[in-house]
């Protein structure tokens, strides 16, 4: 068998997995120790510095995507209707995936399987930019956990504080709203709409 020689796009070319939505390629974008914010290129497909971290906050899990996900009309349909705001449109980014794990991994531009479990509802200047919240696959402490009510409760306010604040800037008025905290079933709806979005889009 001869290997592929060019690298797959992150985005377009890695599958989202044979089980997702129970199961999902994540690509990892940054992780905790990150002091700069890296981002996937959409033309390229490289990770590129997006911006240094000026302030204190850091990711508190391993952070990036689902491939073949967009966030579009359906996703910001979805959003309406569960939150019951005025949401204009999705982010246009893929699906943005937080997955928790006992181990330090050092570095991203990396891809793992992830169990997805529950989601949080960002609405950030009127665009829905949901979060899935997953668990990586095998891991000790944080693998058993099915569905997000059974996490202790400080690790999801320690999610939902970093969402809420992670872009803002002081002295700017906060722009981002957590409109919901959801479970597993809604989380592998999000992932199916925004499956829909891309295909919609990209094919």
């Amino acid at each position: 068998m001869i290997a592929n020689v060019h690298k797959a796009h992150p985005w377009h070319g890695i599958p989202m997995g044979e089980n997702a939505p129970e199961l999902v390629t994540a690509f990892i974008e940054i992780v905790p120790t990150d002091t700069v914010k890296y981002e996937i290129d959409k033309t390229t497909g490289y990770l590129k510095i997006d911006r240094p971290q000026k302030y204190s906050n850091i990711v508190p899990a391993l952070y990036g995507f689902i491939p073949k996900t967009y966030c579009s009309e359906k996703i910001a349909a979805l959003a309406r209707e569960r939150s019951g705001r005025d949401v204009t449109e999705g982010d246009g980014d893929p699906l943005d995936i937080i997955v928790l794990c006992e181990k330090i991994i050092s570095h991203g531009n990396i891809m793992c399987e992830a169990k997805p479990i529950g989601g949080i509802r960002l609405i950030d200047g009127g665009e829905a930019d949901d979060k899935i919240i997953a668990v990586l696959k095998g891991d000790e402490v944080y693998g058993s956990y099915s569905d997000l009510s059974q996490l202790p409760e400080g690790i999801v306010e320690r999610l939902k504080h970093y969402f809420l604040t992670y872009k803002n800037l002081p002295g700017e008025k906060a722009h981002i709203e957590i409109t919901n905290v959801y479970g597993r079933e809604e989380a592998h709806e999000v992932i199916l709409t925004s499956v829909e979005d891309y295909k919609h889009s990209y094919y």
